[in-house]
Order: structure tokens, then sequence, then C-alpha cells
């Protein structure tokens, strides 16, 4: 059985794991329909950097992100000052990180479903009076929804697992910080922690499965559907 701290640290690790989903996912839809879309100087540029949480040591993004929006950061100093928002050693900097850390998982899914919707069927919208804009939200969009939805989960499951941009930008605090990745690691470091690490390992594993499982049944169902338009 799961104890009343354990049941906690899961619950925020969803907590931080679905934050991180919505705070990206508009910009990250945004992304991708500029990289699958657009054509300007600097895309190939613009692509790298989008990805670069993926080469990165994790660390690295961490301490970028405390150096930025730390309470004395560039940016945190005058969320801190104008908004009162502190994002440094709150749960909310770590929806942040898991943010950074999933985002490239994100764009990478939604900006290939979009790729995998022929333009002509916009180009078609817009000859019927539709703007652009109105022909990506009622032609594209919900073609490629099979692919946003992918995106997400899979950026849900790095969430879940996302230990170090998070312990560098807002560390291992007990009921505010400690996801399931950092209450491992602690309880690591802990005589007779091993049961608890069982369980909180078991619960990941079910977790991060149940995500990917999802994500590769929507694309199971996606591709019999474009099978069946095609028969």
């Amino acid at each position: 059985m799961l104890s009343a701290d354990e049941l906690g640290i899961i619950l925020l690790s969803l907590k931080v794991a679905g934050a991180s989903v919505l705070f990206s996912l508009p910009l990250a839809l945004g992304c991708a329909l500029l990289l699958a879309r657009g054509s300007f100087p600097g895309k190939t540029l613009f692509d790298a950097v989008v990805h670069l949480p993926l080469v990165l040591p994790p660390v690295v993004i961490g301490y970028a992100l405390l150096v930025l929006f730390g309470r004395q950061g560039v940016i945190g100093a005058l969320l801190h000052d104008w908004l009162g928002i502190t994002l440094a050693f709150r749960w909310t900097g770590a929806a942040l990180a898991a943010a950074v850390m999933g985002f490239p998982l994100m764009v990478r899914a939604m900006r290939l479903s979009i790729e995998a919707v022929a333009p002509r069927l916009e180009w078609a919208a817009r000859t019927l009076g539709a703007t652009r804009w109105r022909a990506f939200y009622s032609v594209t969009l919900p073609l490629a929804m099979p692919g946003i939805a992918v995106g997400v989960l899979l950026a849900f499951a790095r969430s879940l697992g996302e230990f170090g941009a998070t312990i560098t930008f807002v560390s291992n605090i007990p009921g505010e910080t400690q996801t399931l990745p950092l209450a491992i690691y602690g309880l690591t470091q802990s005589p007779g922690g091993d049961p608890a690490i069982l369980r909180l390992c078991a619960v990941s594993v079910v977790l991060s499965i149940a995500a990917l499982a999802a994500s590769e049944w929507i694309n199971r169902r996606a591709r019999l559907a474009r099978q069946a338009e095609l028969a």
C-alpha cells in the first residue's frame, strides 16, 4: 500500500506534468505550424534551438532556467517585482522545467502530423472563401489532431520522468517540488528506503507505459483511418 506521503508525491507529479503540458501546448503548436508550413531565413537555426533540450544535459537547462527565472534572474526578478510570481523552488518552476524538457517531443510530433496534411486541402478551403487561419482551424487542425494528441502524451510522459533540470532549478523540496524521480533519488540516500523506492518505481513505470500505450493507440487509429480513406 502507498503511504500518504507517497500519494502526495504521485499527485504532485501528475499536477506538474499536467501543468507543463498545458503551459507548452499553445507555443508548441505555433512552433510546429511555423516549422511545417513556414519558410523564413534562419529556419534551420530555429529548428535546432527548439530541439536543443533533447541534446543538452538537463543540468544545463536547469542552470539556464535558474539564471533566467531565479529570484535574481533576468526574467524572474521582473516577475517577482511586478507580478509577485516566484518560480524558483516552487512547483510551478518544476512545471516550467518539465515543459522545457518535453517541448521538443511535442513540437516534433505535431510538426510531422501537420506536414502529413496535404497543403492542397488548405488551398481548396481558401478558394471557397476561407481565410488562412480559418482553413487551418477547420481543415488542417482536425486532420492533425491525432499527432497533436500524441505529442501531448509524449511530453506528459517525459515530464513525469524529468529529473536533472528540475532538481537544478527548484531543488528537492518535499511537498513542493519533490516529484517521483526526485523522491526516488532522495530515498536512495536514506537507509531502509528500498520498499518505498520499489513502490514509486512501479507507479512511474505504470504511468509512463499508460501514456506511451495511449499515444501508440492513437497513432494506430489514425493510420487505420487514413487507410480506410484511401481504400
